[in-house]
């Protein structure tokens, strides 16, 4: 089982970027994805989440209108877009699997990636 996240960076304020998590070793369509983040210092945060079943998403308050998250289960991938980056966006983005369920609390997943830097600065 990987899940390997890519694409994070330095941007500038306003800026955008797109992370994606390429999944391997598992039924990747049979599986909600989400997306977390932590800051230095800071407990790991969730981001958003896509559900396995019908793709629906749910995004915590602070990144709404500005993230979008979605997923190619022919690619067995999910990708965070996320534009008009703000500094209080610098983390490390990771992305998780949990089987059959769209969920929020971080314990509920079954696979994590390794995490993303996203530095947000000018």
């Amino acid at each position: 089982v990987q899940l390997q996240a890519s694409g994070g960076g330095l941007v500038q304020p306003g800026g955008s970027l797109r992370l994606s998590c390429a999944a391997s070793g598992f039924t990747f369509s049979r599986y909600g994805m989400g997306w977390f983040r932590q800051a230095p210092g800071k407990e790991r945060e969730f981001v958003g989440n896509i559900a396995w079943s019908d793709g629906r998403t749910y995004y915590e308050d602070s990144v709404k209108g500005r993230f979008t998250i979605s997923r190619d289960n022919a690619k067995n991938t999910v990708y965070l877009q996320m534009n008009n980056l703000k500094p209080e966006d610098t983390a490390v983005y990771y992305c998780a699997a949990s089987y059959e369920r769209t969920v929020v609390r971080d314990y509920n997943y079954d696979y994590w990636g390794q995490g993303t830097q996203v530095t947000v600065s000018s």
